[in-house]
């Protein structure tokens, strides 16, 4: 049953992904249609960010466990469409031309924002497997805290790319603060030792 159901999440995962091609194929896309994916590409990688994200405090908030079974999964989609969009940029945009995309990460500050981004995921997705959980220890913990950081940099490549229209970007930004300030929160309650009761003999004195 478990296998099942990962399995259809798998497939819900690729979803998005799936009727992005076929709009890309069918006209289905407007007048720039790479211009067009790259940007629901963009935003399926925060979407999937956000619920990676969201895992946790659902799962402590309702008891609902079994959602600890798909939290790597859906961090490894997020990064996936973060390669997805970065692929759309280099190779259906530019052709992978080098020096043209080395001079539009330095001219344009969100492009830069978003290759680091990228750079901050890519260690925490190569360091997703069971095996580098058990090498890295405690450390591994520590790591996966910059998901965080990612969450940030990647609502500001998202804001600066498009510039006017802020309300989204501000949500997400609402979003990872109102997520990361729950993880900070109980972080906090866990290491603040809990007040014994006193013993009987102690209050009687």
């Amino acid at each position: 049953m478990t296998r099942a159901v990962k399995a259809g999440v798998f497939i819900l995962c690729l979803l998005p992904l799936a009727y992005l091609a076929w709009q890309f194929f069918h006209d289905g896309l407007g007048a720039n249609p790479i211009r067009d994916a790259e940007i629901q590409t963009g935003l399926w990688t925060i979407r999937f960010l956000a619920v990676a994200l969201a895992v946790t405090p659902i799962r402590r908030i309702f008891g609902w466990n079994f959602l600890v079974k798909y939290r790597r999964m859906l961090g490894l989609f997020t990064f996936f469409y973060a390669c997805v969009h970065l692929a759309m940029w280099a190779g259906v945009d530019w052709f992978f031309a080098w020096a043209d995309m080395w001079q539009e990460i330095v001219k344009h500050k969100y492009i830069l924002i978003g290759m680091l981004t990228w750079l901050i995921m890519l260690p925490l997705a190569i360091t997703s497997t069971k095996g580098w959980v058990r090498r890295l220890g405690k450390r591994w913990v520590r790591l996966h805290r910059l998901v965080y950081v990612a969450a940030v940099t990647g609502t500001i490549h998202y804001l600066w790319s498009v510039k006017k229209d802020t309300f989204y970007p501000l949500v997400y930004f609402l979003t990872f603060a109102v997520l990361l300030g729950y993880r900070v929160i109980s972080a906090r309650r866990k290491s603040t030792p809990a007040a014994r009761p006193r013993s009987g003999a102690s209050q009687a004195a």
